[in-house]
C-alpha cells in the first residue's frame, strides 16, 4: 500500500510539473525581448517593436526606483542604471499603459487558451524593500490583467495558474521572495513568480569559472526543486559555451548536447528555463545592444537560435526580436 500511495504521489507531482510547465505557451518557446526599454531616452522604440512581432512575447523591464521632479514623489521607473535622474519612463507608463489596450482586448476576446499573451520580466536595479514593495502594489492596481496562483501550506506544492493575459515573473534574489511571497497575507494569490537560486561555483580563478560554468553536470548547477513561488530557472550562456558568447567558436554537437542536458533538467524538476542573449550582428548595425552579448555575426547566432528551439528552452532572450520572430516562423515554432 505504501508503494502504491508513493507512486500516486510521484505521479502526482509529475502531472502538476507537466501541466505548470505547458502553461507557457503550450511548453514551446518563446521569443524573449531583452533590455526592452530606452536607455538615457534613446531606443524608445523597444517595446513597440517587441509587441509588433506577436504573441506570446516576453519583455524584459529593469527597474529602479526615482524621484519624480514634478511632484516629488518616487516611483518605479524603467531603466538600464541604478542610479536615476527622475527623467526616466515611470513603469506605469511605459509597460502597463502602453499594453493598456491589448490587455483589455484580450478580456474582452476571453481566448484563455492563448493566456498568457505577455510575461513581463522584472530585473530589478535595486533591491530596495521600497521599492520592491511599490512594485507589489502596482501590480495589485493592476492585478485583473494578471495571471496569480493561490497560496498553498507547502512551498513546494505547485498551485495551478489562474491565467490571465499577462504572466509577471522577476529574478532570484531572497529578498525579492521575501516580499512578493513570504510576507503577502494569508489568501493574497500570488501577483509575481520568482527564478531558482543557481548553485554557487567555487573557483580560484576567472578561466576556472568559465570552465566549471559550461562543465559542471547540471543537476549540480540546479539543486533545488520548484517552489510555488520559484518556477523558472535564468541561465547565462556560458554555462552551453566556455567564455559565452563573445568566445564562442562553432556550433558543435557537445554544446548542442549541453544545452539539452540543461534544459532537460529545468523542465525534469518543473522549472522554465531562459538563456540570455543570443545576439549576432556586425558593429554597424548596433541599436544600443553593445558587445557583451553579441556572436559576431547573424549567422552564428541563429545557430545557437535553432539549438534553443530545438531543445525546448522556453525564453529564448535576444535584443534583435524582429530577426528571431521571423526565424521561428520561418522553423515552425510560432
Amino acid at each position: 500500500m505504501k508503494v502504491i500511495l508513493c507512486c500516486l504521489a510521484t505521479a502526482g507531482l509529475l502531472c502538476a510539473q507537466s501541466n505548470s510547465l505547458d502553461f507557457l505557451n503550450h511548453n514551446r518557446p518563446v521569443l524573449d525581448a531583452h533590455n526592452c526599454y530606452p536607455y538615457d531616452g534613446q531606443w524608445s522604440d523597444r517595446i513597440d517593436r517587441a509587441l509588433k512581432t506577436g504573441y506570446p512575447v516576453s519583455i524584459e523591464q529593469d527597474i529602479a526606483w526615482a524621484v519624480d521632479p514634478a511632484t516629488g514623489k518616487g516611483r518605479p521607473v524603467v531603466t538600464h542604471t541604478p542610479k536615476t535622474t527622475g527623467s526616466e519612463p515611470a513603469l506605469r507608463d511605459y509597460f502597463f499603459e502602453r499594453v493598456r489596450p491589448i490587455v483589455e482586448k484580450a478580456l474582452a476576446d476571453n481566448d484563455r487558451a492563448r493566456w498568457p499573451l505577455i510575461v513581463l520580466h522584472f530585473d530589478f536595479k535595486s533591491l530596495d524593500p521600497t521599492l520592491l514593495r511599490a512594485v507589489w502594489d502596482l501590480l495589485g492596481e493592476y492585478r485583473d490583467w494578471i495571471t496569480t496562483a493561490p497560496q498553498t501550506s507547502d512551498p513546494h506544492e505547485l498551485a495551478p495558474f489562474n491565467a490571465k493575459p499577462l504572466l509577471v515573473i522577476t529574478e532570484d534574489a531572497d529578498i525579492q521572495e521575501q516580499i512578493f511571497f513570504k510576507d503577502i497575507p494569508k489568501g493574497t494569490p500570488l501577483r509575481v513568480f520568482g527564478s531558482a537560486h543557481t548553485a554557487p561555483i567555487e573557483a580560484k580563478s576567472r578561466e576556472e569559472r568559465q570552465r566549471l560554468a559550461a562543465t559542471l553536470p547540471p543537476d549540480r548547477l540546479l539543486v533545488e526543486k520548484p517552489t510555488n513561488y520559484r518556477r523558472w530557472w535564468n541561465n547565462p550562456w556560458d554555462e552551453v559555451e566556455e567564455g559565452g558568447q563573445t568566445k564562442a567558436g562553432d556550433w558543435t554537437p557537445a554544446s548542442a548536447a549541453r544545452l539539452r542536458a540543461l534544459v532537460d533538467r529545468a523542465h525534469q524538476l518543473g522549472y522554465w528555463i531562459r538563456f540570455y542573449t543570443l545576439d549576432g550582428f556586425a558593429p554597424p548595425d548596433d541599436r544600443g545592444w553593445g558587445r557583451g552579448y553579441n556572436f559576431g555575426s547573424l549567422k552564428r547566432a541563429q545557430a545557437r537560435w535553432q539549438a534553443a528551439l530545438d531543445a525546448g528552452v522556453d525564453f529564448v532572450a535576444t535584443d534583435q526580436y524582429e530577426d528571431l520572430r521571423a526565424f521561428m516562423r520561418e522553423h515552425n515554432y510560432k
